[in-house]
């Protein structure tokens, strides 16, 4: 017989976004006239930016002649992306990264799941609680990680609680660790990390020999011009910093998937006899053995992002969930909610009512005025207690939810 992973057998309960469609599935299948609201899983609503469809029929004509067939490309993307990527993301903001350092994928899930697995088993990992799950289960799912306690802490990670009182941002760990998630602007929270934040965290990375694994996928919703967009405008931070980044939120490229990760190549860890060894080189190795490459059109639609219609675009969308985000965190203010986020990022962190768990708000909103939206525990145990919505919905749908909200619990 086939013996399986014990260590998936560590996992507690189900995954938090598909325990949210059971209980929504469930509840529709009782109440089938109930119209719902989904402000949970944070799914894009706009189309693809006009530029980008444009480019996409291209890439599709492209792939139909002869002449301009495209097979197999290049595992780490094609140039032109990587290229593109390189000076808009990077150095039309001072800071310089080679396209050879950029690697396209299809997300920034499957990235800061998958670099794990460069790393050697025995590491120790810190991770902010609350936490996006994928850095805790792929870690669990490796082998790095006992059992989780009844607070659902799993041992031999370090966390790192965000609390309100810390204005949701993490203690950098008293204790060395070799591995630090972060993720800013942060889902689930909606805080951000200043510059002088993050040179601190570079600066205890580079003292004890750590990698942040930077995870900036909502770094495009950034409102205030004195927060970095990339770890790497901090100074240092390419010897110490993965930076992981998705057109997913920004472009509306959830169905489409592409994203991308940024790996210096002055990065390098340690092996068992203690030689110094590219990080680079490692990824790309497993980067090219294990993926063939995000489709060409595809990634010719992502190149579309970086025209001057497809910038115009992609600003005029973010607007419009911000927007969004305005409305919601003004609105549940005024019904006398304890509101945070929604400021530089697509989601509202919000406290549940006194004396009510993150899961029986869900279950409240849910059945008592059909809204959706992501319950703080299952971020981890110090999200309980708190909700998240996502300003990812349109507008008339955004408007309606407040007013039940509004109407329901408003004090």
């Amino acid at each position: 017989m086939a013996r399986i992973n014990s260590h998936y057998q560590k996992l507690t309960a189900g995954y938090l976004f598909p325990e949210i469609a059971r209980r929504v599935a469930a509840f529709q299948e009782d109440n089938p006239k109930t119209s719902l609201i989904r402000l949970g899983i944070g799914d894009v609503t706009r189309p693809l930016p006009p530029a980008v469809v444009q480019a996409l029929h291209e890439g599709v004509d492209r792939m139909s002649r002869r002449e301009t067939f495209k097979g197999y490309g290049p595992e780490q993307g094609y140039e032109f992306l990587r290229e593109a990527i390189a000076d808009n993301d990077y150095r039309q903001r001072g800071v310089e990264v080679s396209p050879d350092e950029i690697f396209v994928s299809d997300g920034s899930k499957c990235d800061s799941g998958n670099i794990q697995e460069i790393f050697d088993a025995d590491v120790k990992i810190a991770v902010t609680d609350p936490v996006y799950p994928v850095y805790v289960d792929t870690n669990v799912m490796a082998g790095r990680t006992g059992a989780a306690d009844d607070k659902g802490r799993y041992a031999g990670l370090c966390y790192m609680p965000c609390t309100e009182e810390r204005g949701f941002l993490p203690e950098i760990p008293r204790e060395p660790v070799d591995l630090a998630y972060l993720c800013f602007p942060n889902n689930p929270t909606g805080g951000v990390a200043s510059k002088e934040q993050l040179e601190k965290w570079v600066a205890y990375a580079r003292s004890n020999d750590a990698i942040i694994l930077f995870d900036a996928a909502y770094e495009g919703f950034i409102t205030d011009p004195s927060i970095p967009h990339s770890i790497y405008e901090v100074e240092g931070a390419r010897d110490v910093a993965i930076e992981f980044r998705s057109f997913s939120k920004t472009a509306g490229f959830t169905g489409t998937r592409c994203a991308f990760t940024v790996i210096p190549s002055s990065l390098a860890g340690k092996d068992d006899k203690g030689n110094s060894v590219s990080v680079r080189s490692l990824w790309n190795r497993r980067h090219s053995t294990k993926f063939n490459g995000a489709s060409y059109p595809i990634q010719f639609g992502a190149a579309a992002v970086y025209s001057p219609e497809g910038k115009a675009q992609v600003r005029e969308a973010i607007a419009y969930y911000m927007e969004n985000a305005r409305a919601i965190r003004e609105g549940l203010s005024s019904a006398g909610f304890t509101v945070y986020g929604g400021v530089n990022a697509p989601y509202i962190w919000l406290k549940t009512p006194t004396g009510t768990s993150s899961w029986e708000f869900f279950d409240s909103l849910l059945t008592n005025v059909g809204v959706v939206g992501t319950p703080g525990s299952g971020f981890g145990p110090s999200g309980e207690g708190y909700f998240r919505l996502s300003a990812f919905a349109e507008r008339a749908d955004v408007g309606e939810a407040i007013e039940r909200i509004r109407a329901k619990y408003s004090s």
